[in-house]
């Protein structure tokens, strides 16, 4: 039976199996042993698992993540579904999920989800348990706050996998916010059997923060494929920076503007293109504006490769990470980079570390700047040592290794447990 829609939250160009949910309130559930047992094969690499990605918004990381898992799972013969927010992430993410439908044997799902808690939840979670019970999935794997808790909440009988995705790891735990977050984060902490981390940074603030799980924790890498280690060239109107990202607080565009400000006034102006949207753009527009910066241009979102073409040298300015694709994605082109030393990124430096700025100073970053757009050569022959590292360490390839590998494990505890 392929999962294709809900029947309340068609994907458009995608026809609603009204069959499926006419199966899922009459089957019983099946138990988590009695699911991991059917997949007992005679060796662990033979086993074929039913697979459902379930998260909120598909946007940025935490999306390309899931296709990028979705699509190497379906390639190693595992059927496989998503299950996302019908609300958010527009033409592109429909685009996307078209794209990647035929390949999924569980089809695609849209269901309408809230950012925060409230009563929209309710219905949502009716669904997901429904798609759970009717897909028979042997993993549901829930992906940011959101798709962890439903996944954790709705995902009975199936072997329960999350990944925090920086998520409610961001929140300060000081914060009213925050320590609602933080809190259902230790109250479903039980209902987990495996946590995956993208960071071993990411791994060791879940611990700090929520605790240490009788669940297995396991650190599996984000990754890119063959085709992202083509060099990109510099168009030909390119400026001499380029900042591609989320256009909010954490990712530190403020601080590249202010940096920005300093060169201008210390006599050495540096033109820089700010791709990306958010709830922060027209704040920023408004403070390179106030700095006198026309040079700066904010064109909104692109893909990753063609906004690389527009600047010389990326930025990448975060306050905080776990362990970005922009980082992974420039460094596999061989693109020239600036980074602060924050949350996973250092573990894509590696011993290259000693490169990374402090996050949150302008000055610094002025000065970083300053001195890699004097000396391009040297720039270029660093931007090439960590596109080797990448290739040997960061790819698709180990990264749906790595996530199998541990579901197969959680697999085989539900058998004998």
């Amino acid at each position: 039976m392929k999962l294709t829609a809900d029947p309340h939250a068609v994907m458009p160009g995608v026809a609603p199996d009204t069959h499926l949910f006419e199966t899922a309130a009459t089957t019983p559930a099946i138990t988590r042993r009695e699911r991991a047992a059917r997949t007992t094969g005679d060796t662990v690499a033979d086993r074929s698992l039913a697979i459902l990605h379930l998260f909120r918004a598909p946007v940025g990381g935490l999306f390309r993540h899931v296709l990028d898992l979705a699509r190497g799972q379906a390639a190693a013969g595992h059927r496989v579904g998503i299950v996302a927010d019908a609300t958010t992430g527009g033409a592109r993410a429909e685009a996307a999920l078209a794209e990647i439908a035929p390949l999924l044997g569980l089809g695609v799902m849209r269901v309408p989800m809230c950012r925060h808690l409230g009563a929209r939840d309710v219905a949502a979670l009716r669904r997901v348990a429904r798609v759970i019970r009717a897909t028979g999935a042997d993993v549901v794997h829930g992906h940011g706050a959101k798709g962890g808790a439903y996944a954790r909440l709705a995902g009975s009988g199936a072997v329960r996998a999350y990944t925090p995705h920086g998520g409610s790891l961001h929140f300060d735990p000081r914060s009213p916010l925050g320590f609602v977050y933080l809190t259902l984060e230790r109250v479903l902490l039980p209902r987990s059997d495996l946590i995956l981390f993208e960071s071993a940074y990411a791994r060791d603030v879940y611990r700090a923060r929520i605790g240490a799980p009788a669940a297995p924790m396991r650190v599996v890498h984000n990754g890119v494929n063959a085709a992202e280690f083509a060099p990109v060239a510099p168009a030909a109107d390119a400026g001499d920076l380029v900042f591609v990202g989320e256009l909010r607080r954490l990712k530190g565009v403020d601080v590249l503007i202010e940096a920005l400000g300093l060169l201008d006034a210390g006599g050495r102006p540096v033109s820089a293109t700010i791709v990306g949207a958010g709830p922060e753009a027209a704040a920023y527009q408004a403070l390179a504006q106030a700095r006198g910066l026309a040079q700066v241009k904010f064109p909104g979102a692109l893909a990753a490769r063609e906004a690389f073409a527009r600047g010389r040298l990326l930025i990448v300015p975060s306050r905080a990470e776990s362990l970005p694709y922009i980082v992974l994605e420039a460094a596999a082109a061989a693109m020239p980079l600036l980074a602060t030393n924050v949350g996973g990124i250092p573990e894509i430096f590696g011993p290259h570390s000693g490169r990374l700025l402090p996050p949150g100073d302008a000055g610094k970053l002025a000065d970083a700047i300053r001195a890699a757009l004097a000396d391009p050569a040297g720039t270029q022959a660093a931007a090439q040592a960590l596109r080797d590292r990448v290739r040997a360490e960061f790819t698709v390839e180990a990264m749906v290794d790595g996530v199998l590998g541990a579901y197969r494990a959680a697999v085989d505890r539900a058998a004998v447990g």
